[in-house]
C-alpha cells in the first residue's frame, strides 16, 4: 500500500503530521509519497531534512498512489482533484485548518484516522461532479467538486446570463453572476448567497443566483441528469468562469454548457463519520449559547 500527501505550503501544515506518518509506516508496512513542492517546502531550514519519494504532477501521483491524504483545509481537498482526476483514487482530508466540510479529520485525530485507513476501515463516498462540456479553458481539468460559476469581472456592471435546462428556456438572471452547484458544493459558495444544503447523494444541481437585480429571484434545484446552458452578455466584453477555485476569462455570448461528469471522486469516510454530524459541528447546530 502506498499513501500520498498532497499539501499546500503554509504554516498550519506541520512537519508533526509526516514523522508520525513515517513513524506508522514503519508499524503498518506501507509506503509514503510526498507532493514535491510541500517537501521541499518542510526541508527549509531543516535540521534533519525529509528522505522520501515524491509526485509533482498528476500522471505520477496516479502511477504510485493507492490513497491520497489531503492536509489542510476545504480548498486543498479541491486541489488534489486536479492531480486524482479520474483515477478514482480515495481521498482523505485532513483539517489542519479552519472550517471544513470535506476535510472532515480533525489534526488531533490524525494518527488515529491513518490506522483506520490502513485497516480498510472505512467506506467511500462518492461524490458527483460537474463537468464544463466542449470547452478548452480549463484543458483537461474541466470538472468540478463544488460548483461551476459565472461571474461579471471585477468593478464591472452585471450581467445578463440566459439560462436553458435541455434547451428549455428558464430564466435570464440579471446578477452578479450564477452558481450551479454540486451537492458537495452545497454547503460552500451557494450557500452563502442563501442556496439549500443538499445531502451529498441528492443527485441534483442548485442554481443559485448572485445578487439579483430582481428580489423575487431564488435558487432552484434540479436534476443533475438535465443539461444546462448559457449565454452571457453585458457592457463588459468578457466574464469570469470558475470551476471551484480554477477561473478563466470568456468573451460575452460564447455558450457555456455543463452536465454532471461520468466519474466521481471518491472521498473517504472513516468508521464513525457521518455528513450529519459534519453539519452538526461545522454549523453549531443545537448549540444554545443564552446558557
Amino acid at each position: 500500500m502506498t499513501i500520498a500527501v498532497y499539501a499546500r505550503n503554509t504554516k498550519d501544515n506541520f512537519s508533526i503530521y509526516l514523522e508520525q506518518l513515517i513513524a506508522l509506516a514503519e508499524i503498518e508496512k506501507f509506503k509514503i509519497v510526498v507532493f514535491k513542492p510541500y517537501l521541499e517546502y518542510l526541508n527549509i531550514d531543516s535540521d534533519k531534512p525529509f528522505t522520501l519519494n515524491t509526485f509533482s504532477n498528476s500522471e505520477e501521483l496516479i502511477a504510485k498512489a493507492d490513497y491520497v491524504i489531503s492536509l489542510g483545509g476545504d480548498g486543498t481537498m479541491l486541489e488534489t482533484l486536479e492531480y486524482v482526476r479520474r483515477s478514482g483514487i480515495p481521498v482523505l482530508g485532513v483539517n489542519t485548518g479552519r472550517l471544513g466540510f470535506l476535510a472532515t479529520v480533525y489534526k488531533e485525530d490524525f494518527v488515529k484516522s491513518i490506522q483506520l485507513l490502513t485497516k480498510e476501515k472505512f467506506t467511500l463516498d462518492k461524490r458527483e461532479l460537474i463537468e464544463l462540456d466542449k470547452t478548452t479553458y480549463f484543458n483537461e481539468v474541466n470538472y468540478a467538486l463544488n460548483e461551476f460559476t459565472i461571474h461579471k469581472k471585477e468593478s464591472s456592471a452585471m450581467i445578463n446570463i440566459d439560462t436553458y435546462v435541455d434547451g428549455i428556456f428558464l430564466n435570464s438572471y440579471f446578477a452578479d453572476g450564477l452558481i450551479v452547484s454540486t451537492p458537495t458544493g452545497s454547503t460552500a459558495y451557494s450557500l452563502s448567497c442563501g442556496g439549500p444544503i443538499m445531502v451529498p447523494d441528492s443527485d441534483n444541481f442548485i442554481i443559485t443566483p448572485i445578487a439579483p437585480h430582481n428580489l423575487n429571484v431564488r435558487p432552484i434545484v434540479i436534476s443533475n441528469n438535465k443539461t444546462l446552458s448559457f449565454k452571457v452578455s453585458g457592457r463588459s466584453d468578457s466574464f469570469n468562469v470558475s470551476l471551484d477555485s480554477r477561473s478563466q476569462t470568456v468573451k460575452n455570448l460564447s455558450e457555456l454548457i455543463i452536465k454532471k461528469a461520468d466519474f466521481r471522486f471518491n472521498m473517504i469516510n472513516l468508521e464513525g463519520q457521518h455528513f450529519f454530524e459534519t453539519l452538526r459541528n461545522k454549523l453549531l447546530w443545537g448549540i444554545d449559547k443564552r446558557h
